[in-house]
């Protein structure tokens, strides 16, 4: 008889699957909780309310509101991170795989949920040492990424770059600072040109021009 197999086994697998569903459920009721109200804001009730369960459910599978919150964000990060991987890894010249990468990168709109829970996780790190960890790994999760098309890029002789490590840094640090202007205010930059700016960096830090990269 296979594992899982009779009424036994078949039990444990349902009640597996059936907490996993759960956390899942949880995760996802945080996630829309803490966009309505951020992080340092939540409660451990307030999750409960969103999804109409105690909140000793919520810590049968979650010990504390820090561990939830950790959980959720961790979630983010793997399926953005996922998602980034495979961009580098997609075919292509260096310059069309590093502006998949920008354009990934830069949130669709102002409304991108993604990253208003970022930018509330900033002002949270600097109290949470928890959030702190989960943005160095996700920061380290980009410039990596980064890192690794430019250095292609130069192993391949299309890039010119000393340090791939240092202008991954560097576009990196400069994309999160227009992606919050461009979030915070909305008349003063449009996606389209903070995009601009995003291909003008890319370009001199690689050794090539703005033409070298598309246009729309």
């Amino acid at each position: 008889m296979r594992s899982g197999d009779g009424a036994g086994g078949g039990t444990r697998v349902s009640r597996a699957d059936q907490a996993d569903h759960r956390r899942a459920e949880l995760l996802e009721a945080a996630r829309r909780v803490v966009l309505e109200r951020g992080i340092s804001s939540t409660r451990v009730a307030d999750i409960a309310k969103a999804t109409n369960v105690s909140g000793g459910l919520i810590h049968y599978h979650f010990a504390t509101k820090d561990e939830l919150i950790t959980a959720m964000l961790r979630t983010t990060i793997d399926g953005e991170v996922g998602r980034l991987r495979q961009l580098v890894q997609d075919p292509g010249t260096g310059v069309e795989r590093l502006d998949r990468v920008l354009r990934y990168y830069i949130p669709r709109s102002r409304a991108d949920q993604s990253w208003l829970l970022w930018i509330d996780a900033f002002a949270a790190g600097l109290r949470e040492t928890v959030v702190q960890q989960i943005l160095l790994e996700l920061e380290s999760g980009w410039i990596g990424a980064l890192e690794q098309v430019i250095r292609s890029g130069v192993d391949g002789g299309e890039f010119t770059c000393d340090d791939p490590r240092g202008a991954a840094e560097r576009i990196d640090g400069m994309l999160d600072g227009l992606i919050i202007r461009y979030t915070l205010h909305p008349s003063v930059l449009s996606r389209r040109r903070l995009l601009e700016h995003a291909r003008i960096a890319a370009a001199r830090e690689v050794g090539l021009s703005r033409a070298d990269f598309p246009d729309s």
